[in-house]
């Protein structure tokens, strides 16, 4: 009951996936067959690691790959599967239901019998629904398949905690740049790739790195169409031409470990607080094509809706997050528009740094040591009773709790009360600006404080 697809190949004897047909696309046919032909993942494959014994066939416990695409979890569940000579079942989350997840786990416990282990195989199994996912608990827990499960997003959020309990969860790194291009180098040489057929020009090969992004797959597959475009022309050597041609993508001067990484950055971030929103854009569509990671942008442009916006739009943080989840969610390349949407939101945006110097005085106050004792009033009278801590001693003035005033009792909802401790009566760390929300939010603090602070 294989997924069609999967992994191109027509399995005889269902040990393991065999190697792929010579008509399988390049990614396919580069799958690494042996742990020496793993690239990156360095971190999960030390000697004695779970992971190492699994594909060493002398684990046997059910795992959880997570990790970016093409970063190998697909061939991680073939080596597991081959190790021992297992059987392999793979099922893809997106075309199979309840019905078909039963039908392999039957099929495994008539194997059991025989003393043949399963290994299943679930592709993107965070599509699954609770439903789906429940149906695998028993053969899990009994060791009736081994489970090897692939997902790109965070399993303590997308799968259910009994499953999540009864497995290893290991996640892959994104590969770095240095292994998209020994990937690549070896795709044009080994017998199973391009045979030779074609060599490639360095700034071919650092623009296929580049729009690589860390995943292999897509890499190999951008090589494989700019090969068939050389060899279209009787060429043996790609060129940055073919690349760009192959891809429709324009190569751009940015490298993701140097000084273009930090400068596109730098000046995306400055466009944004000095409100050109078409400069923004400009940095933005740099960073795209060239292939930067889209999670990195997003985490810029959340700390940036704090950073440079806060309060004078309260909604760009809202905004920004929202990229994000969408970047996590639905990944490139349709998550360029939610950061281009983010991008113009927080360039347009009024401006203010009120939220950094705020948390920037409170925090230097704290550590001048100006951190003195709670006000009485304001402790914690709920759960420890007064005479347990002393309280009922006629040294101490009163009991935690003891003179706090409910705000909800007055009809404005605020009072005058002390909250910060006595060296601090006064401080005022928040300065709002009369930019954006923060114009009608500045009133509004000041009559707060004068309320809370009158004696």
């Amino acid at each position: 009951m294989a997924e069609p697809g999967l992994f191109d190949t027509d399995d005889s004897d269902g040990s393991g996936p065999p190697a792929a047909h010579g008509g399988a696309p390049l990614a396919v046919r580069m799958r690494p067959q042996s742990l020496d032909e793993i690239v990156g993942q360095q971190h999960l494959l030390t000697s004695g690691s779970p992971l190492r014994r699994l594909i060493d066939g002398s684990g046997a416990a059910s795992v959880l790959l997570y990790g970016p695409p093409g970063t190998g979890k697909t061939t991680m569940a073939s080596l597991i599967s081959s190790a021992t000579g297992r059987r392999f079942e793979a099922l893809s989350a997106l075309s199979s239901g309840v019905k078909e997840v039963r039908g392999v786990i039957d099929m495994a416990r008539r194997r059991l019998t025989q003393g043949r282990q399963t290994v299943l195989f679930i592709d993107e199994v965070h599509r699954f629904s609770k439903t789906q996912q429940d149906a695998l608990l028993d053969a899990v827990e009994n060791r009736i398949v081994l489970l090897v499960a692939a997902t790109t997003e965070n399993p303590s959020f997308s799968v259910v905690a009994p499953l999540l309990s009864r497995s290893l969860v290991l996640q892959l790194k994104s590969l770095d740049d240095n292994d998209i291009r020994q990937v690549l180098t070896r795709a044009t040489t080994d017998p199973r790739g391009l045979a030779g057929a074609v060599s490639i020009a360095d700034d071919a090969l650092d623009h296929l790195v580049a729009l690589g992004g860390g995943d292999a797959r897509r890499a190999l597959t951008a090589l494989e169409a700019a090969a068939d475009a050389a060899t279209a022309d009787e060429r043996d050597v790609v060129e940055l031409s073919d690349v760009e041609r192959a891809v429709d993508r324009a190569a751009v001067r940015y490298d993701r470990n140097g000084d273009q990484h930090y400068d596109v950055i730098s000046a995306f971030i400055k466009s944004i607080r000095g409100s050109d929103v078409d400069a923004a854009l400009h940095y933005l569509a740099r960073m795209i094509v060239a292939g930067e990671d889209p999670r990195f942008i997003a985490r810029r442009l959340v700390v940036h809706a704090s950073e440079d916006i806060g309060m004078a739009d309260p909604t760009a943080l809202q905004t920004a997050t929202a990229a994000a989840q969408a970047v996590q969610l639905i990944g490139m390349p349709e998550a360029k528009l939610a950061l281009a949407q983010a991008t113009i939101h927080l360039a347009t945006a009024p401006k203010s740094s009120g939220v950094v110097a705020a948390i920037g005085a409170a925090i230097a106050d704290v550590h001048a040591g100006k951190a003195t004792a709670v006000p009485p009033h304001l402790r914690d009278g709920h759960y420890t009773p007064a005479e347990q801590i002393g309280v009922s001693d006629s040294r101490v003035a009163s009991p935690p709790g003891q003179g706090y005033r409910y705000p909800h009792d007055d009809p404005g909802g605020v009072l005058p009360q002390q909250y910060p401790p006595d060296e601090l009566i006064g401080v005022d760390y928040y300065e709002p600006t009369d930019h954006g929300f923060e114009r009608e939010i500045g009133p509004r603090v000041a009559r707060l404080r004068d309320i809370v602070r009158r004696r």
